[in-house]
């Protein structure tokens, strides 16, 4: 969709420090991360939510999710993960995406109050090319 800005990112005619690609999904740094790090899948299909994912992606789909939960440990050094995916309300872009947010003991994320960060200029570089490396070890 041409007014999609997901689906834009994903052909290329937008930015997008991406992280994972694979025939039928795409992983990229959220531009307005709550932490450092923060990453979005999304289906290269325009899907809108969950509910619409076909069935043939939603295996992909999660084993994706699994490995990007694994490389913000691995290549970030959190602690864990927060992994979210809001359906139409709170849906800022009205693509598929689930949220996969580096986590450590008292980084005062609470609730779902999202507060958002910025990346200083080159900063996103390091933190995609960081979860890239750690997507490439092999429990990532």
């Amino acid at each position: 969709m041409d007014d999609c800005v997901f689906c834009r990112i994903i052909a290329g005619d937008l930015p997008g420090h991406v992280v994972l690609e694979s025939d039928d999904l795409v992983a990229f740094l959220d531009t307005r991360p709550v932490f450092k790090g923060h990453v979005l899948l999304v289906p290269r299909e325009h899907v809108e939510t969950l509910p619409e994912l076909p069935a043939g992606l939603r295996d992909g789909f999660l084993e994706a999710a699994q490995r990007l939960a694994v490389a913000v440990t691995a290549g970030l050094g959190a602690q864990g993960s927060f992994v979210a995916i809001n359906n139409t309300v709170s849906q800022s872009v009205p693509h598929l995406h689930l949220h996969v947010v580096p986590r450590t003991k008292g980084d005062g994320l609470r609730g779902f109050f999202w507060p958002r960060t910025t990346y200083a200029d080159g900063e996103a570089a390091t933190y995609a090319q960081r979860l890239r490396d750690a997507l490439t070890q092999p429990d990532g």
